[in-house]
């Protein structure tokens, strides 16, 4: 009987573990988490401006800001702990669309961290604001990266794309909170046209076909420049711009109150977590523009209030099991 060559033999392959292996503690923590973690952020400063606006006390806006930023250092130190443990991981995430605005919401989430802190603490959180901005363009620039090197059908302008790279608007507000009011408005203006470019070009898109359907939450990032500049351009005294892109805003968040079970038709899924931040941010843009616009930010707040701890609870609770990472590609360190 002939002797079968080598080089014909099937590969062996190493028989499963049983039990199946462990893998270590924040091996594999999904970017997934921080789209809620920057909603639940947002939350917090548009609760703490209506609270304000109301004339109520303070301390349950400065009690939901503290557990806002528990929640937001929590996810940092497991997604950094991945990250310390093989830093290749993050160019691994970043190959994956979720993941890419995941991580940008991530070190988004230290520029309205800034907001938070200046009251209490505005030395440290100038120096929050600094490393967030630097971190984010760190993101920027590795996203970047992975897409010139992956096949052009990912490269497609999506919604995300604001949060990676119109997402330093975010720290334009903590700014002009922190008095540094020529770094907020340079941060308006080198935004602006960044972000004008992706509306263009998803409105485009939108002539010539609609999304499918699981990806059409991701429409409502749209929203939250547009609110963005509303309420930074009113902190930096550009009135005009302000109102201006409030009504911009409300004119969007009614469009997409209007068509929310299109935008939903595929059911609850992590991309969900879209939705929370825009609706933190149009409330506080409507805030801060006063008068009936303010009134009307008040009930857009009520609502936020509901849905989004309700979308974070939704999408958090996919964590410990590992389903929120299956659900998003996530990779393992």
């Amino acid at each position: 009987m002939a002797i079968e060559p080598a080089r014909f033999r099937p590969k062996a392959y190493p028989p499963p573990e049983f039990p199946p292996r462990r893998l270590p503690v924040f091996a594999k923590v999904p970017p997934a988490i921080f789209p809620v973690l920057l909603g639940i952020l947002g939350l917090a400063m548009a609760l703490r401006l209506g609270l304000d606006r109301l004339g109520l006390p303070a301390g349950v806006g400065d009690l939901v800001a503290g557990l806002a930023l528990g929640f937001w250092v929590f996810g940092a130190v497991a997604y950094g702990t991945k990250l310390a443990r093989r830093p290749g991981v993050l160019l691994e995430d970043l190959k994956v669309m979720p993941a890419r605005s995941g991580l940008a919401a991530g070190t988004a989430g230290l520029l309205a961290a800034a907001g938070l802190l200046a009251p209490f603490a505005p030395g440290f959180a100038v120096a929050v604001l600094s490393v967030g901005l630097g971190l984010h363009l760190a993101l920027a620039l590795c996203v970047l990266w992975v897409l010139a090197r992956m096949p052009a059908e990912t490269r497609v302008v999506n919604p995300g794309w604001h949060l990676i790279f119109t997402g330093f608007i975010i720290g334009a507000p903590s700014a002009a909170l922190l008095g540094q009011m020529e770094l907020a408005r340079g941060l308006i203006w080198l935004t602006l046209p960044i972000a004008a470019a992706i509306w263009g070009v998803s409105l485009a898109q939108l002539i010539r076909g609609f999304p499918p359907a699981p990806l059409r939450p991701m429409l409502a990032i749209h929203l939250a420049p547009a609110s963005l500049f509303a309420t930074s351009a009113a902190l930096t005294g550009m009135e005009g711009m302000a109102l201006g892109f409030a009504i911009a805003a409300l004119g969007l968040a009614a469009l997409m109150a209007l068509l929310s079970g299109w935008l939903t038709a595929a059911g609850f899924s992590p991309l969900w977590g879209a939705f929370t931040f825009p609706m933190a941010a149009v409330a506080t843009a409507m805030l801060r523009q006063g008068g009936p616009l303010s009134s009307l930010g008040v009930g857009l707040l009520a609502v936020a209030l509901v849905v989004v701890p309700w979308i974070a609870w939704k999408v958090l609770k996919l964590w410990p099991g590992g389903q929120l990472a299956s659900k998003t590609n996530t990779a393992t360190a």
